[in-house]
């Protein structure tokens, strides 16, 4: 099965602190398949590292409140195109990020506090119809 993953996962340094969040657990469970490494903050030209980011009612907004929606759209944008070009069929993603969260994202006050909702690129690979996953849904099994 070709699988996305966030590229954070595989242990690309693309965090907005210039980190990853590597998992070797997930590397096991995602050994035998096709991966696809997917940054959408990455790919609509935000810089690494960069300043944290959070929805902030329907706008994605760094910390000082200045927006960087444009940047995670076009991100999300591009990634979908790079998921149907490559045929992917389940993607795996970062938990709690703007861009990929699936199911809880931070709530824009940046205390740390969840609320249900997905991050900009989940909402359109759902548009898609493409099944999408948060990594510790998949770890936890």
């Amino acid at each position: 099965m070709k699988i996305g993953v966030s590229a954070c996962l595989l242990g690309e340094n693309c965090k907005y602190n210039g980190k990853n969040n590597f998992s070797s657990k997930l590397e096991e469970i995602l050994k035998n398949h096709d991966l696809v490494a997917i940054c959408p903050e990455v790919l609509g030209g935000l810089p690494t590292p960069r300043d944290p980011a959070e929805i902030v009612g329907e706008i994605v907004r760094t910390k000082d409140g200045r927006s960087v929606d444009d940047e995670f759209k076009k991100g999300a944008k591009k990634a979908i195109e790079l998921i149907k070009r490559s045929k992917v069929e389940l993607v795996v993603l970062q938990s709690r990020s703007p861009s990929c969260g699936v199911g809880k994202i931070y709530d824009g006050s940046f205390t740390g506090k969840l609320i249900n909702g997905d991050g900009i690129f989940v909402k359109l690979l759902k548009e898609e119809g493409i099944k999408a996953i948060d990594v510790e849904d998949l770890t936890n099994i």
